[in-house]
């Protein structure tokens, strides 16, 4: 497996019950794998939220009304800085605690694998990675299939 970064700084807040969420420990893994040779520093901060902050992030920042699993929030370089400077800052990651648990269970996949998946699924989202259309969305299910892969974590995509 391709290292991780040389330095990663994750900050895990939980403004959500704790039950059936992993430990920060857990997230500092997946964000590091899903970073490993892709970039050598980075500083993010992971968000768990309750469906109530997940529903209000999601309508003031993309204008859809309701909550969803993950929101990603790619930090933006602050005018002045010469070209080609690089901040380690990456950005922040919103993950919806209770939807994450309903898409696990209608799923029928563990929780854990469930976050595991949408946290390095944000994570590509801070890198750039999209999935706007059909090739975009193929290369980006792919990637997120050998990092899960790696991690020990079955296809988060099967039959498709």
């Amino acid at each position: 497996m391709t290292q991780g970064p040389r330095r990663l700084d994750v900050a895990v807040s939980y403004a959500a019950p704790r039950r059936g969420v992993p430990a920060a420990a857990s997230f500092r893994k997946w964000v590091a794998a899903a970073l490993a040779g892709r970039i050598r520093e980075a500083d993010l901060a992971i968000r768990i939220v309750d469906a109530a902050e997940g529903r209000a992030l999601n309508r003031h920042y993309r204008g859809k009304d309701y909550a969803t699993n993950v929101l990603s929030f790619p930090a933006e370089l602050p005018e002045g800085l010469p070209e080609g400077v690089r901040l380690p800052l990456l950005g922040d990651l919103v993950i919806c605690a209770p939807v994450v648990a309903r898409e696990a269970e209608e799923q029928a996949k563990p929780a854990a694998a469930h976050y595991a998946h949408l946290t390095v699924h944000g994570v590509l989202h801070l890198l750039g990675w999209n999935h706007e259309d059909d090739r975009e969305a193929e290369a980006m299910e792919q990637l997120e299939r050998t990092i899960l892969a790696g991690l020990g974590l079955p296809d988060p995509y099967p039959g498709e």
